[in-house]
Protein backbone atom coordinates (compact mmCIF):
# COMPACT_ATOMS: atom_id res chain seq x y z
CA UNK A 1 0.00 0.00 0.00
CA UNK A 2 3.21 2.81 -0.94
CA UNK A 3 0.43 4.99 -2.42
CA UNK A 4 -2.47 6.32 -1.73
CA UNK A 5 -5.76 4.39 -1.59
CA UNK A 6 -7.44 5.23 -4.75
CA UNK A 7 -11.06 5.83 -1.98
CA UNK A 8 -10.71 9.24 -1.31
CA UNK A 9 -13.15 10.19 1.54
CA UNK A 10 -11.22 8.47 4.66
CA UNK A 11 -12.33 10.08 8.01
CA UNK A 12 -10.44 8.87 11.78
CA UNK A 13 -13.40 6.60 12.21
CA UNK A 14 -11.88 4.36 9.28
CA UNK A 15 -8.27 5.15 10.04
CA UNK A 16 -8.61 4.00 13.67
CA UNK A 17 -10.39 0.80 12.32
CA UNK A 18 -7.46 -0.20 10.13
CA UNK A 19 -5.62 -3.53 11.56
CA UNK A 20 -3.20 -3.24 14.38
CA UNK A 21 0.06 -2.21 13.24
CA UNK A 22 -0.23 -1.02 10.11
CA UNK A 23 1.31 2.41 9.77
CA UNK A 24 -1.02 4.83 7.45
CA UNK A 25 -1.39 8.61 7.52
CA UNK A 26 -4.53 10.58 6.46
CA UNK A 27 -4.10 13.35 4.43
CA UNK A 28 -7.07 15.12 2.78
CA UNK A 29 -9.53 12.02 3.03
CA UNK A 30 -6.36 9.94 1.29
CA UNK A 31 -4.62 6.95 3.03
CA UNK A 32 -1.09 6.94 2.67
CA UNK A 33 1.28 4.37 3.68
CA UNK A 34 4.28 4.48 5.82
CA UNK A 35 7.27 2.71 5.44
CA UNK A 36 7.32 -0.46 7.26
CA UNK A 37 10.38 -0.34 9.00
CA UNK A 38 12.64 3.08 8.82
CA UNK A 39 16.68 2.52 7.85
CA UNK A 40 18.94 2.90 10.85
CA UNK A 41 20.18 6.25 9.75
CA UNK A 42 16.34 7.15 9.85
CA UNK A 43 16.07 5.70 13.57
CA UNK A 44 19.28 7.11 14.82
CA UNK A 45 18.19 10.61 13.49
CA UNK A 46 14.95 10.45 15.26
CA UNK A 47 16.73 9.70 18.24
CA UNK A 48 19.50 11.88 18.05
CA UNK A 49 17.43 15.42 17.09
CA UNK A 50 14.60 13.96 19.55
CA UNK A 51 17.03 13.68 22.44
CA UNK A 52 18.79 16.65 21.64
CA UNK A 53 15.81 19.07 21.51
CA UNK A 54 14.26 16.97 24.81
CA UNK A 55 17.15 18.11 26.78
CA UNK A 56 17.08 21.47 25.66
CA UNK A 57 13.62 21.52 26.75
CA UNK A 58 14.36 20.10 29.99
CA UNK A 59 17.53 22.22 30.98
CA UNK A 60 15.45 25.58 29.71
CA UNK A 61 12.82 24.64 31.85
CA UNK A 62 10.30 24.56 29.09
CA UNK A 63 6.45 23.73 28.67
CA UNK A 64 6.70 21.86 25.27
CA UNK A 65 6.73 18.30 25.25
CA UNK A 66 8.35 16.44 22.70
CA UNK A 67 6.76 13.23 20.43
CA UNK A 68 8.17 10.26 18.36
CA UNK A 69 6.41 8.38 16.20
CA UNK A 70 4.14 6.66 16.06
CA UNK A 71 2.14 9.49 17.52
CA UNK A 72 -0.65 11.15 16.07
CA UNK A 73 -1.44 14.16 15.26
CA UNK A 74 -4.94 15.33 14.35
CA UNK A 75 -5.67 18.52 12.45
CA UNK A 76 -9.03 19.51 12.27
CA UNK A 77 -10.95 21.53 9.94
CA UNK A 78 -13.16 24.15 11.37
CA UNK A 79 -16.43 22.77 12.73
CA UNK A 80 -14.98 19.16 11.97
CA UNK A 81 -15.57 16.46 14.41
CA UNK A 82 -12.56 13.97 15.54
CA UNK A 83 -14.66 11.23 13.76
CA UNK A 84 -15.38 13.11 10.42
CA UNK A 85 -11.88 14.68 10.71
CA UNK A 86 -9.52 13.50 7.53
CA UNK A 87 -5.84 14.77 8.66
CA UNK A 88 -3.76 12.62 10.65
CA UNK A 89 -0.49 12.19 10.40
CA UNK A 90 2.18 10.49 12.48
CA UNK A 91 5.17 12.80 12.23
CA UNK A 92 9.09 11.62 12.95
CA UNK A 93 8.75 14.01 15.59
CA UNK A 94 6.40 16.84 17.01
CA UNK A 95 6.60 19.63 19.42
CA UNK A 96 3.58 20.67 21.26
CA UNK A 97 3.93 23.88 23.41
CA UNK A 98 0.19 24.38 24.25
CA UNK A 99 -0.68 21.42 26.18
CA UNK A 100 -4.32 21.28 26.32
CA UNK A 101 -3.80 20.03 22.44
CA UNK A 102 -2.73 16.93 24.09
CA UNK A 103 -5.64 14.19 24.68
CA UNK A 104 -5.03 10.49 25.06
CA UNK A 105 -5.37 9.76 21.34
CA UNK A 106 -2.19 12.08 20.81
CA UNK A 107 -2.24 15.95 19.57
CA UNK A 108 -5.17 17.99 18.33
CA UNK A 109 -4.58 20.87 16.59
CA UNK A 110 -1.12 21.74 15.09
CA UNK A 111 2.30 21.51 17.21
CA UNK A 112 4.57 23.85 16.70
CA UNK A 113 7.44 22.01 15.06
CA UNK A 114 7.58 18.90 13.36
CA UNK A 115 10.65 17.20 12.03
CA UNK A 116 10.23 14.03 9.04
CA UNK A 117 13.09 11.81 8.23
CA UNK A 118 12.96 11.15 4.87
CA UNK A 119 11.60 7.46 3.65
CA UNK A 120 12.54 7.07 0.15
CA UNK A 121 9.41 5.35 -0.77
CA UNK A 122 7.37 7.87 0.51
CA UNK A 123 9.33 11.67 -0.07
CA UNK A 124 6.66 13.09 -2.23
CA UNK A 125 4.48 12.91 0.83
CA UNK A 126 6.90 14.90 3.19
CA UNK A 127 7.67 17.20 0.26
CA UNK A 128 4.79 18.08 -0.81
CA UNK A 129 1.56 16.88 0.93
CA UNK A 130 2.41 17.68 4.46
CA UNK A 131 4.42 20.95 3.59
CA UNK A 132 0.95 22.21 2.13
CA UNK A 133 -0.75 20.61 5.11
CA UNK A 134 1.37 22.21 7.88
CA UNK A 135 0.87 25.17 6.50
CA UNK A 136 -2.79 24.97 5.95
CA UNK A 137 -2.86 24.27 10.22
CA UNK A 138 -0.21 26.58 10.87
CA UNK A 139 2.68 24.22 12.56
CA UNK A 140 5.19 27.04 13.12
CA UNK A 141 8.17 25.27 11.99
CA UNK A 142 8.75 22.17 9.75
CA UNK A 143 12.35 20.54 8.94
CA UNK A 144 12.43 17.63 6.29
CA UNK A 145 15.94 15.69 6.89
CA UNK A 146 16.96 14.24 3.93
CA UNK A 147 19.62 11.00 4.62
CA UNK A 148 20.34 10.40 1.53
CA UNK A 149 21.51 13.84 0.22
CA UNK A 150 22.34 14.60 3.73
CA UNK A 151 20.12 18.17 3.43
CA UNK A 152 17.62 19.52 5.79
CA UNK A 153 14.75 21.72 4.04
CA UNK A 154 13.48 23.99 6.56
CA UNK A 155 9.54 26.16 6.66
CA UNK A 156 8.90 28.38 9.13
CA UNK A 157 5.75 30.64 9.07
CA UNK A 158 6.20 34.28 7.91
CA UNK A 159 4.35 36.90 9.44
CA UNK A 160 1.59 36.29 6.80
CA UNK A 161 1.48 32.84 8.43
CA UNK A 162 2.37 31.43 5.37
CA UNK A 163 6.17 29.15 4.57
CA UNK A 164 7.72 31.28 1.86
CA UNK A 165 10.76 30.03 0.44
CA UNK A 166 12.57 27.17 2.37
CA UNK A 167 15.78 27.38 3.78
CA UNK A 168 18.45 24.71 2.55
CA UNK A 169 21.37 23.43 4.85
CA UNK A 170 23.52 20.52 4.78
CA UNK A 171 24.70 17.98 7.47
CA UNK A 172 26.91 20.01 8.47
CA UNK A 173 25.67 23.36 8.59
CA UNK A 174 24.25 24.89 11.75
CA UNK A 175 20.69 25.27 11.84
CA UNK A 176 18.83 27.09 14.29
CA UNK A 177 15.65 26.27 15.66
CA UNK A 178 13.87 28.67 14.89
CA UNK A 179 10.97 28.18 17.80
CA UNK A 180 13.63 28.83 20.46
CA UNK A 181 16.35 31.30 20.96
CA UNK A 182 19.47 29.37 21.84
CA UNK A 183 18.81 26.04 19.80
CA UNK A 184 21.13 25.23 17.49
CA UNK A 185 21.65 21.82 15.55
CA UNK A 186 24.73 20.35 13.59
CA UNK A 187 23.14 16.92 12.31
CA UNK A 188 26.88 15.54 11.33
CA UNK A 189 27.58 15.78 15.42
CA UNK A 190 24.81 13.81 16.17
CA UNK A 191 25.74 10.69 13.77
Amino acid sequence: MKEAIKRSNFTYQDYIKLPEGERVELIDGSIYAMSPAPSRIHQRLVTEVSRKIGNYIENQKGNCEIYVAPFDVRFLEEGESDEKNKNTVQPDISVICDRSKLDDKGCKGAPDFIIEVVSPSNSSVDYVKKVYLYEKFKVREYWIINPNTRTVTVYRLNSDELYGEPEKFSFQDRIIVGIYDKLEMVLSDLL
